[in-house]
């Protein structure tokens, strides 16, 4: 069967919940016909073998768990691997303002949940063998396509034969081929910093609070996983980032140890580290004749708050809502028409989440005196801001704003 409703390239974190948003929809028409593109298999993860982590983790925020509980994957993370945290500490390391939330002061059970990435795609996946109107295809990549009357014609990688479909996404990545092949133009600026991540097993027990300290070089974060184990994210310019990567790892612990507050503990081992360059980027526009992107194929933010997964999946939940709309009134899914929906409702939130995380940026660069010490006190102020704590905890946790379907809570999705 080469001729589809949707084709969707790139079978990732946001790919494959778009895939599962659009199997799971119940819908008083024939579901739609999907195909999923992906060029890499995820690596197996059997529960309860205890493999090493993945150093690709993610914050997953409320509204992105109730996408995959809505879609029946859910329990497919929490069995592989999860880390719950309930508190989230902010504060200048210059001027020693500070924000914490806490997940009791919403009366929620935890802020949200650190994921390894493969383990969200896994569970995806997993829900997806059971979806019969979905075909996955892998390895795979999209090489080409052309318009056609009613369509678009999918030219496929060797060993594929072309296929056909109404709708085109990319969900294939910052370096996005369709949206290279559409045309659509995107705005980039590379921040003076590099990101250094490592996966660290420390002295001290599973904490449940993730910190994110801002020094003038940049932010340093640490994220919370499983056991004894958590996630570091260390940001600074490019030569300094290259230069603790080439360290011994008992160098680099020491310049952990040196450099992070003492709330971290002792550090036992490295278990692996990694490093990137970060950069803000949008695409002009989200939709071109029959496509649409989603995800980092359509931005990419500053990773400083952790957003960029919970973006991406928003986004994800936004278009099956255009889509089985448009389904639902007998329409053309790939109609312009519908699709400036999508564009209007996601680059607009998109763009104010990019503002404030750039705005945070570049706060807290080298400021003078008086700068350090408003900035300090607005941290304080938000901490013992009452209800304006509150709203800024929900607009983090994507429970606020208009929330696609997929996002709210117990909507009650077909999971079987």
């Amino acid at each position: 069967m080469n001729d589809y409703d949707v084709v969707i390239v790139g079978g990732g974190m946001v790919g494959s919940m778009l895939a599962a948003a659009l199997a799971t929809r119940q819908s008083k028409h024939a579901p739609l016909n999907i195909a999923l593109l992906e060029n890499r298999a995820p690596e197996p993860f059997q529960p309860g073998s205890d493999p090493a982590y993945d150093i690709r983790v993610s914050a997953l925020s409320a509204a992105t768990q109730n996408m995959f509980e809505n879609v029946g994957a859910w329990n497919g993370i929490v069995e592989r691997r999860a880390c719950a945290y309930r508190e989230m500490l902010v504060w200048d390391g210059e001027a020693g303002g500070r924000t914490h939330f806490k997940s009791s002061e919403l009366d929620m059970p935890e802020l949200g949940h650190i994921v390894e990435n493969r383990v969200m795609q896994l569970a995806l996946l997993d829900r997806l063998k059971d979806a019969t109107n979905v075909t996955y295809l892998c390895p795979v990549s999209l090489v080409g396509y052309e318009q056609a009357e009613g369509g678009v014609v999918c030219q496929l990688s060797e060993g594929y034969e072309p296929i056909t479909t109404r709708l085109l996404v990319g969900a294939d990545g910052a370096q996005s081929t369709v949206r290279s092949l559409a045309g659509i133009d995107i705005e980039r600026e590379p921040y003076p910093q590099h990101a250094l991540v490592a996966t660290i097993k420390t002295q001290l027990p599973q904490q449940d609070i993730t910190w994110q300290r801002f020094q003038p070089t940049g932010p340093e974060a640490f994220l919370p996983l499983c056991g004894s184990f958590a996630s570091m994210v260390w940001y600074h310019t490019e030569d300094e980032v290259k230069r603790l990567r080439s360290l011994s790892d008992d160098d680099f612990i020491h310049a952990m140890q040196e450099a992070f507050p003492a709330e971290l503990g002792g550090i036992d081992s490295i278990v692996e580290r990694s490093g990137f360059p970060i950069a803000k980027a949008h695409a002009k526009h989200y939709i071109s004749d029959r496509v649409a992107l989603i995800g980092d194929a359509a931005h990419t933010v500053h990773p400083l708050a952790g957003q960029g997964v919970n973006l991406g999946m928003l986004d994800a939940a936004a278009l099956a809502d255009v889509i089985f709309n448009a389904k639902e009134s007998g329409h053309d899914i790939g109609s312009q028409r519908h699709l400036r929906k999508y564009e209007r409702w996601r680059r607009g939130e998109n763009s104010i989440m990019i503002s404030i995380l750039d705005g945070f940026y570049h706060a807290f660069k080298p400021q003078s005196d008086v700068v350090q010490k408003i900035r300090s006190a607005a941290l304080n102020l938000a901490d013992n801001g009452g209800p304006l704590k509150r709203f800024v905890m929900h607009y983090a946790l994507g429970t606020t704003g208009q929330l696609p379907t997929l996002a709210k809570k117990s909507f009650g999705f077909k999971s079987g």
